[in-house]
């Protein structure tokens, strides 16, 4: 691949944004790369939890100018097209089966915040920047919007994204985009410690079960969703690994995944 590398170190997977001199930015063909990338570590034995970061001064800056230019000419079809092609990476990120840690050392900007803001977990150093402008630019942040609403909810969702601002990353905190902030020279290690302690502490199939679980609740109503929880409760008690987890607490057993 040109512009996405992946490796495994640790059982973790690495996926790494590798265009710094477009500061990450994003086209058909990165987003093809990254679906690709995704698809490879989900499927990897070697990998249980991955991070995606990138190389450069910049997480992402969003869309490629030169790339929306020549969209600009194109037919309302083939706008379609390529829109649907990246609500497909970020469906596929939202829904993958394995836990998508973010790692942002730079700016995430349009598009570029939408790639990490749809990852389960966000690390960002403190210096990095947050928006979606979009609006600053005549566009909209429409597939962005989906995933906003459920994360951060309605009124910042919507501050977020009439204003087109920028914000730092203790605010992009303080509103529940992203999850923790990190002294720039500690991030690698700090998310490497913590991807190992999902990978040592927690159960593959609980993991996998639970993300599951949390995609698809939000689309149920009450009762139904209660109805699945159970069900959802009755498998997970079923599994290898539930079995295993129940034994080992029971045998005061220090258990490692």
């Amino acid at each position: 691949m040109d512009f996405v590398q992946y490796r495994t170190e640790a059982r973790v997977g690495y996926i790494t944004l590798n265009r710094p001199e477009k500061r990450n930015a994003l086209n058909s063909e990165v987003v093809n790369e990254l679906k690709h990338a995704f698809d490879q570590a989900e499927n990897d034995e070697a990998c249980k939890i991955i991070v995606l970061q990138a190389n450069g001064e910049a997480f992402c800056a969003g869309a490629d100018l030169q790339y929306m230019q020549a969209l600009a000419q194109n037919t309302y079809h083939e706008n379609l097209s390529d829109s649907t092609h990246l609500m497909q990476l970020f469906q596929q990120i939202n829904t993958l089966r394995k836990v998508v840690i973010a790692q942002v050392h730079g700016h995430a900007i349009a598009g570029g915040c939408g790639l990490a803001s749809v990852c389960d977990l966000v690390f960002a150093v403190s210096e990095a920047k947050f928006g979606y402008t979009e609006v600053k630019i005549g566009f909209i942040p429409a597939i962005v919007s989906v995933f906003l609403l459920r994360k951060i909810g309605e009124a910042r969702t919507k501050q977020l994204l009439l204003t087109g601002d920028l914000i730092t990353a203790e605010q992009a905190k303080e509103m529940g985009l992203i999850n923790y902030v990190v002294a720039a020279p500690e991030l690698n290690q700090v998310v490497f410690d913590f991807a190992q302690k999902l990978c040592r502490e927690n159960s593959t199939q609980s993991m996998e079960l639970t993300k599951e679980m949390l995609y698809r609740v939000p689309d149920m109503e009450l009762n139904q969703s209660l109805h699945y929880a159970a069900e959802m409760n009755a498998v997970a008690r079923g599994t290898a690994d539930c079995q295993r987890g129940m034994a080992a607490f029971l045998n005061k057993e220090k258990l490692s995944w």
